[in-house]
């Protein structure tokens, strides 16, 4: 569905997956979709709903699981974070810079770079 053309599908999609993702066995079954680059794509080139939904499940699937953040902070979602960070909705900030620090702080804790 976060793959289809059909822009209120995949809303519809992402609203579903930021409320599954909140439990842990709901975490733990989008962590295993290999979802992470479709999340980053939709970061990247979505409709502002989806920007802020798609950050939304990264914020949880990444809290707490340095897989999960190694993986988006290789992907290249510094800058349409900083972005969101800026230019979107209340709580599209707010998601964007929960991400963008839970980045920060594993980058600074591995030593790795961001890309």
């Amino acid at each position: 569905m976060l793959t289809e053309a059909d822009g209120e599908m995949r809303d519809e999609a992402l609203a579903i997956m930021a409320v599954v993702v909140s439990h842990p066995d709901g975490k733990a079954a989008i962590g295993s979709m290999n979802a992470v680059s479709t999340l980053v794509e939709l970061i990247s080139n979505g409709s502002p709903r989806n920007k802020e939904n798609a950050t939304s499940v990264l914020v949880l699937l990444c809290k707490g699981d340095p897989l999960h953040l190694s993986i988006v902070s290789s992907l290249g979602v510094i800058s349409p974070l900083l972005d969101l960070a800026e230019n979107g909705s209340e709580r599209g900030k707010r998601k964007a810079s929960q991400l963008l620090e839970l980045i920060g702080n594993h980058c600074e804790y591995t030593g790795k770079t961001v890309n």
